[in-house]
């Protein structure tokens, strides 16, 4: 049993977690591994349960092949504790992860969270976004208050970033400062440093953790104006909290009904300040403090970026 990723086609489906467990030697699963509903599984469970009944009795195996018929996990049990893969990694999901627990999901705190949020993780490189009013709002990454998103990648690890609204307001950056790989997030604290010109601002961090990696390019060359994308992400950091951490983050239509909310703020700020805006189809542009300084950096920061 190798530790590469499972789910390369073969002929229309994928190999079922018997085969990868090396208990069959070719059984392709098209069920997208529902296991509990596939009669192939059924069978081998049944056997297995057989195996062990004669064995506990002290009566001789069965004949043929099945006696060499065991359990998937009792197999996957046998290899290095490193070598185990996870069964969300055996099914495709996620890169590879040791098992820790042999195989009890039941009692796995990562199994529990996994099943929680599998439509983010399956959604760590989000393919579309939501327009709202001219803002891109990928679909699969948490919203957090302040204006940064939080992309789900595999083993505690998110990707984070400031949002296309943020940018909006305040780019261009001169640079865009990171906290030291090894530093400590603490969720709803200052952590990234937004800098143009004198003007500086802090963005709070989305969730506690620890910071693995950051993105050098944008201490040195910043953020242009206009819209943000996902790939300009701030940092890494290793999130052993995220699970309580998501609550206090949107995602889908509640982040879709709050950036609403910001921009509609955001209109009423420019009203007071410039009068009424011209008829431009409600979509928000970019450079907003650049076109109306009056508007206040400071005053800005406080009401969008929350810090």
């Amino acid at each position: 049993m190798g530790t590469q990723t499972p789910q390369a086609a073969i002929r229309g489906g994928a190999r079922c977690i018997w085969m990868q467990a090396g208990v069959v030697a070719r059984k392709i699963c098209r069920r997208d591994f529902a296991c509990r509903d596939c009669a192939f599984d059924l069978a081998l469970r049944r056997v297995v349960r057989e195996n062990e009944t004669r064995k506990r009795q002290g009566r001789p195996p069965a004949a043929g092949r099945r006696a060499a018929i065991v359990a998937w996990q009792e197999r996957l049990n046998r290899l290095p504790l490193r070598r185990r893969p996870c069964l969300h990694h055996l099914k495709g999901r996620i890169g590879f992860r040791a098992c820790t627990g042999d195989y009890l999901c039941g009692s796995c705190d990562f199994d529990q969270f996994f099943n929680d949020q599998y439509a983010v993780f399956a959604a760590v490189q989000p393919v579309s976004a939501l327009n709202i009013h001219g803002v891109r709002l990928p679909q699969g990454v948490y919203l957090h208050p302040g204006h940064c998103w939080v992309g789900l990648e595999e083993e505690e690890t998110v990707r984070i970033g400031l949002d296309d609204f943020s940018l909006r307001v305040f780019a261009p950056l001169d640079r865009v400062d990171a906290p030291l790989i090894g530093k400590r997030l603490r969720q709803n604290q200052p952590a990234i440093g937004l800098h143009r010109g004198e003007r500086h601002a802090w963005a709070l961090a989305p969730v506690d953790g620890v910071v693995t990696e950051v993105n050098p390019r944008l201490r040195e060359e910043g953020l242009p104006a206009g819209g943000g994308d996902a790939d300009r992400w701030v940092l890494r950091a290793h999130a052993p909290e995220l699970r309580k951490n998501l609550r206090g983050l949107m995602i889908g239509a509640q982040a879709s009904a709050f950036l609403h909310t910001e921009i509609e703020r955001l209109f009423r700020m420019v009203e007071e300040t410039a009068g009424p805006l011209a008829a431009d189809g409600g979509e928000l542009g970019s450079d907003i403090y650049g076109h109306l300084p009056r508007l206040g950096w400071d005053e800005l920061a406080a009401a969008f970026l929350r810090a």
